[in-house]
């Protein structure tokens, strides 16, 4: 009964809605657009892509909405995120015409801070990158 959207340029937050009732339960402001959401199948998380200002993918824990990471790569807009069948790679789609596969969700390779070392983790996390000119 959980529904969740995401803003625009203007508005950038992520909202949590009560299906049934049509309820708004949560909002959080992402200081950046909001263009595509995806869940976590294995834990309580959500994957967000995001447009101006940074271009980068955040893993949020829910329902505290408080950031694991950031994933950063992509030159413009993510615009579109899918998963993997088994829920554990997610490949997210960017306005600079390239494709780039993430290890986000399960398994112990997964992109966590307890996991990773190094500040950045787009190569630490970042499974493959293509361009699709």
């Amino acid at each position: 009964n959980l529904l969740a959207s995401g803003g625009g340029t203007a508005d950038r937050k992520i909202c949590f809605w009560n299906t049934a009732s049509g309820a708004l339960l949560q909002e959080v402001d992402t200081n950046s657009q909001v263009c595509a959401l995806l869940w976590n199948p294995h834990e309580k998380e959500l994957l967000s892509s995001h447009g101006f200002t940074q271009n980068q993918l955040t893993l949020w824990k829910y329902p505290t909405m408080t950031k694991v990471t950031e994933l950063t790569g992509h030159q413009s807009r993510v615009l579109h995120l899918a998963m993997s069948p088994d829920g554990n790679t997610v490949v997210s789609a960017a306005a600079d015409e390239t494709l780039r596969f993430w290890r986000v969700f399960g398994g112990e390779s997964a992109a966590r801070p307890d996991r990773v070392k190094t500040a950045s983790f787009a190569s630490a996390s970042l499974a493959r990158a293509a361009s699709i000119r």
